[in-house]
């Protein structure tokens, strides 16, 4: 790809988006069992509790991490806030604490900063980056290439659904797993899904022109909702809300209307389960619902995107769950008149302290 800034706007995001099915290849191919190998060094050290560091897109990457670690291994595991050691100067006690720092760049200052003070603390320290040579997986005691390649697009796209994977792999590993098995099939997945470009042109079309969109799921399908809203406000700069279905049922679903989209990614498994009730709320309300998950689910809703998921386990789902809105985001960008590659005001390294 030429260095230069395409003329036409959002060929880069879409170049990126249309990179995901070989990205996931190569993780499982090349990246496989070098995370293996990390996740067996870790599992050896046996950590009693983790902690997530991570900020933006790679922040839903761990809430992903998060759900895997606490259903697959019963790990207690939990979200940090960095501004407690880079603003406050706090010191915690991390001894037998595993700390994953997600970042897609690897430069961000106060994840480097906060990832350094808790090797200091006595934590066993991970960094999962795209960039092996970034500051961040110089200070973290094991890294994990996510081989998304360079991404230039400032929304990202490639190097999510890569997080998302390469976490999978290494949860998998750490309880010495054959979930790699399973994820073979996530490739051909994703070229079927990114294959129906016109389906997600029409939703676009539908809701071009949308001041307000609310986003729900539960399970492993929130982290999907919560960069689904992200990937839609700094794209398109609609205001998009994004809330687990049991929070939105405490209070937020008053703000429910039949004008605002509701957008709900229903997963094939106990989290789409749990979320029937919401869904059933919010076609008594007369809520404009658009839904991504099993046609059935689908057939119920006002529109949506039917995914083929059946047979693919539940938490392998939000790694192609995340692809019809990125798509999504993209296309109502474009059609708003926009363009999705740059979105005004945004860093690709964002470098807070």
């Amino acid at each position: 790809m030429s260095s230069n800034v395409p003329s036409e706007p959002g060929t880069i995001m879409s170049g990126e988006m249309a990179e995901q099915p070989s990205v996931l290849r190569r993780i499982l191919d090349e990246g496989g069992p070098a995370i293996r190998e990390v996740a067996e060094r870790i599992a050896a050290k046996n950590p009693r509790f983790v902690l997530l560091t991570a900020r933006g897109t790679s922040d839903n990457a761990a809430l992903y991490a998060k759900y895997l670690l606490e259903i697959q291994l019963g790990k207690a595991c939990g979200l940090t806030s960095m501004s407690t050691t880079t603003a406050y100067g706090a010191r915690q006690d991390l001894t037998d604490c595993l700390v994953i720092t997600i970042s897609q760049s690897g430069g961000s200052p106060d994840l480097v900063a906060s990832t350094k003070a808790a090797r200091e603390a006595g934590a066993i320290t991970l960094a999962v980056t795209n960039n092996a040579d970034s500051p961040l997986a110089q200070v973290s005691e094991f890294h994990i290439d996510v081989l998304a390649g360079p991404e230039k697009a400032l929304p990202a796209t490639k190097t999510y659904t890569a997080e998302l994977l390469a976490l999978y792999l290494f949860v998998d590993g750490l309880r010495a797993g054959q979930g790699a098995e399973a994820a073979k099939a996530l490739p051909e997945v994703a070229d079927a899904i990114l294959a129906r470009k016109d389906e997600v042109k029409a939703l676009a079309s539908r809701y071009r022109f949308a001041e307000r969109m609310v986003l729900t799921s539960r399970g492993y399908g929130y982290p999907t909702a919560k960069e689904a809203a992200l990937k839609l406000m700094e794209t398109s700069y609609i205001p998009a809300l994004s809330y687990s279905g049991a929070d939105l049922l405490h209070g937020p679903l008053a703000m429910v209307d039949n004008i605002s989209p509701v957008i709900a990614v229903v997963a094939d498994g106990k989290g789409g389960e749990a979320l029937q009730p919401v869904l059933e709320r919010l076609r008594d309300r007369g809520a404009d619902l658009v839904v991504i998950g099993r046609q059935e689910e689908v057939d119920r809703a006002s529109a949506g995107f039917a995914l083929p998921t059946d047979g693919l386990p539940e938490e392998l789902q939000p790694i192609v769950q995340i692809l019809p809105l990125q798509m999504l985001a993209y296309e109502v960008t474009m059609a708003r008149g926009q363009d999705p590659d740059a979105p005004r005001s945004l860093a690709k390294v964002t470098e807070t302290r």
